[in-house]
């Protein structure tokens, strides 16, 4: 009789026959070698513990996280472990339970090899052998809300990150246990748990999205642990000739898979990084998949380095860590773009192990070392050594983050995103992808940050991430209402309608197209991009400058949207700026009851608490933040409206910030020309309570020509001195000769754009 092994043996000899043959695409990969089984052999090597041990006690970051972990792990020891039968969403008690037994795994099977304490072993060995008796009796999680269900936690997406951190705890206690003891667990525990969320699981792991590459990451861990090609070939190229719909669509509206599109571990490497390292679903999201990405290819080099992982795309990977790092704001916390959480830093320890990994793997940038200096924490493995040596030895240059472009979209031809740095300001400007299921209708939009505090902000996501008293920690029904629709960002809405009507179908076929970033001048910076799909029969035309006045201390910005219509249209431009209103130069009459602004696309949860008809000329807001003064000035056409609103209506369970935006509304126009400043001027001290520099620089901004080919905006400050800025509206070559004439003065510059002192 054949026994079970025997099966398993013909199995994966016919499993490499089959790959041999296939067609090489992007997530085929090379052939499998034959490697001899060593253990500790993903995160930890045999011979990186043997260096971690020969270096302890005189590489003090690295000792520093060792001894926290031991202390959070000898005190979960003491406490015993509990693994209950799942029911609760995020933030509840089994969920946090499961979600802190596989950090203790992981972190315990690491101290076992360099301590070569036993406990830590059976620690791991205890609960490992506790899921094993309770996983097969557990049916799918009882919560219903996900597309696709784990046992242990609600969305097999939390199943995948149990089995990406447990399969390293496996790996380090490997050696500890006897074969039956291995056969066990992985018969019933980890090749069922790797089955269910990838074969049973189609819609969820065959797909281009995060939650694909934690379950591909998952079962590829596990596979290079139990060395079992069949499932790693599964991890690399997804499960192919599955029997589902390709365009089935998971409940946030995205394409499970898109017709042909390639599936597994590498499809999720080409496709949603850009050649620049830039991952299209957003900084928060790539902070999130940056862990299974870069710890499985760690894992990969470790044990199949013939894959070549951190050169595949021209070393993409580790491009996307210096792409992240850029996205984040003085004080290292990402920028939101798309669905973010306020807050979200390169301290989370996903990025402790980016970086050290990068680090390791990268060519030792020495500039990470200053990241990892910052972080004071770094991976007990080998590329955490290697960054505390570096440390150690004072390798660390510092981190500059420059105004940057980088481009989004698998070839770099689907916008981007543009920061402009500006002594102490950053502003970014988005003309990205839509970015997967998580992106936001929000073309040609920006935020603004100095010093590390938003100025003008991004709202970010409408959920309170773990915190089960909302909505179980999970996404709120306010971020499809609110937090998506156009009108909740820093960008032109018209007729009250979101971009791309707020439909993923139309959204994700399109993006804006980059026009001209030019950052070669520091005190002249500018960025700019178009649109012509986000509605029909109407452009948009977007082009933001950071100008440095030799004359102020602080830059200013100097924001142009053009919008041509083939139609008459109602338009608003929001501004959400953060603060205090200290002053406002027009008259408006704020209402005794606020009014809900409208009906849907955001608009339901926007109250008018006060409105005003302003004449040709300028509008300006002055308003404190953080001890700060800001002018927003802005030009305004007679019968336009400036609405002060704020955020909350229609929010009975108030999950929505109440926070405040400005709206310049045009109305029965085609084409439109918004033209505001953005200044930063002045300080106020609560302790001396004197207020410095209060009031705006700027004396006046006008358009001083405008047509299909040129747009020319002067700006007078206070010291009587004037520039003038003028931009090419259809031609941006660099070389190219302009000659325009204003007002009987002639003008004459190279290249998209000019600003010339009047």
């Amino acid at each position: 009789m054949i026994n079970r092994m025997s099966i398993r043996v013909l199995l994966v000899i016919l499993c490499m026959m089959a790959i041999s043959c296939k067609k090489q695409s992007v997530n085929k990969v090379e052939e499998f070698s034959s490697t001899k089984q060593e253990h500790p052999s993903l995160i930890l090597t045999e011979q990186g513990v043997k260096d971690i041990r020969a270096n302890l006690g005189r590489i003090p970051i690295f000792d520093k996280t060792l001894e926290a972990t031991k202390v959070e792990v000898d005190a979960e020891i003491k406490n015993g472990f509990d693994v209950p039968l799942p029911k609760d969403y995020s933030g509840g008690y089994t969920h946090e339970t499961h979600k802190k037994n596989y950090v203790l795994m992981q972190k315990a099977g690491v101290l076992y090899q360099i301590l070569q304490d036993e406990k830590y072993a059976k620690f791991v060995k205890d609960m490992l052998f506790e899921y094993a008796k309770e996983y097969p009796k557990w049916p799918i999680h009882p919560k219903p809300r996900s597309y696709a269900r784990g046992k242990l936690f609600w969305q097999c997406l939390n199943d995948s990150n149990w089995l990406v951190y447990t399969s390293q705890a496996y790996d380090c206690i490997y050696d500890f246990l006897s074969e039956d003891e291995r056969n066990i667990l992985e018969n019933d525990l980890f090749r069922p748990f790797a089955d269910h969320i990838s074969i049973h699981n189609l819609k969820f792991f065959n797909r281009v999205h995060n939650h694909a590459t934690w379950g591909n990451v998952a079962v590829g861990m596990i596979a290079l642990v139990m060395d079992d090609d069949v499932l790693l070939e599964r991890a690399l190229s997804g499960v192919e000739n599955a029997d589902y719909d390709p365009n089935e669509k998971d409940d946030d509206g995205g394409y499970i898979r898109k017709e042909g599109q390639a599936i597994g571990f590498f499809a999720n490497v080409n496709d949603p990084f850009s050649p620049d390292g830039y991952f299209t679903e957003g900084p928060y999201y790539q902070r999130y998949a940056s862990y299974p990405f870069l710890i499985f290819a760690q894992a990969l080099q470790n044990k199949r380095p013939e894959q070549k992982v951190f050169q595949f795309k021209d070393s993409v990977l580790i491009k996307s860590v210096n792409a992240l790092l850029n996205l984040s704001d003085k004080d290292g916390e990402f920028f939101l773009l798309n669905d973010s959480q306020k807050g979200m830093s390169y301290f989370n320890s996903s990025l402790v192990s980016a970086v050290d990994i990068a680090y390791h793997f990268g060519g030792n940038n020495p500039e990470l070392l200053s990241i990892a200096k910052k972080q004071d924490e770094v991976t007990l493995d080998d590329a955490g050594l290697a960054v505390a040596l570096g440390i150690k030895e004072g390798k660390e240059k510092p981190f500059v983050k420059k105004s940057i472009e980088l481009s989004d979209g698998a070839n770099g031809d689907e916008g981007g995103v543009a920061i402009l740095r500006s002594y102490g300001l950053e502003l970014v400007f988005k003309y990205t992808a839509h970015g997967l299921s998580h992106g936001h209708y929000d073309k040609l939009s920006f935020a603004l940050f100095e010093d590390g505090n938003e100025v003008v902000q991004d709202y970010g996501m409408g959920r309170f991430v773990n915190i089960e008293q909302k909505g179980g920690g999970n996404y709120l029904k306010e971020n499809k209402t609110w937090a998506r629709q156009s009108i909740a960002h820093n960008t032109l809405v018209q007729n009250e309608t979101s971009h791309f009507k707020g439909k993923y179908d139309i959204g994700s076929k399109y993006h804006p197209t980059k026009y001209v970033f030019s950052v070669t001048d520091e005190n002249l910076q500018v960025a700019s991009a178009k649109d012509d799909k986000a509605y029909p029969g109407t452009r948009l035309h977007r082009t933001m400058v950071a100008i440095k006045d030799e004359a102020y201390e602080t830059p200013y910005i100097l924001d142009i949207m053009r919008v041509v219509s083939d139609s008459s249209n109602q338009y608003d431009l929001p501004f959400y700026f953060l603060g205090h209103v200290m002053q406002a130069n027009f008259e408006y009459s704020k209402m005794p009851v606020p009014e809900i602004l409208g009906k849907s696309d955001g608009y339901q949860h926007l109250y008018k608490e006060a409105s005003a008809s302003v004449k040709e000329g300028n509008i300006t807001l002055n308003w404190l933040r953080n001890n700060k003064f800001y002018t927003y000035t802005a030009i305004t056409s007679n019968a336009d409206e400036v609405i002060f609103g704020r955020i909350g209506a229609n929010d009975p369970d108030f999950n929505l910030r109440n926070e405040q935006t400005l709206i310049l509304r045009k109305k029965n126009v085609k084409d439109a020309l918004y033209v505001s400043t953005i200044e930063s001027h002045g300080r106020y001290s609560p302790v001396s309570e004197l207020a410095v520099n209060a009031y705006s620089n700027i004396k006046k901004v006008s358009v001083v020509y405008d047509s299909k080919e040129y747009t020319a905006i002067k700006i007078d400050t206070k010291n009587d001195k004037s520039k003038v800025f003028i931009i090419s509206n259809q031609k941006n070559d660099k070389d190219l000769e302009h000659k325009l004439t204003i007002k009987n003065k002639e003008y004459i510059w190279k290249g998209a754009y000019q600003l010339i002192e009047n």
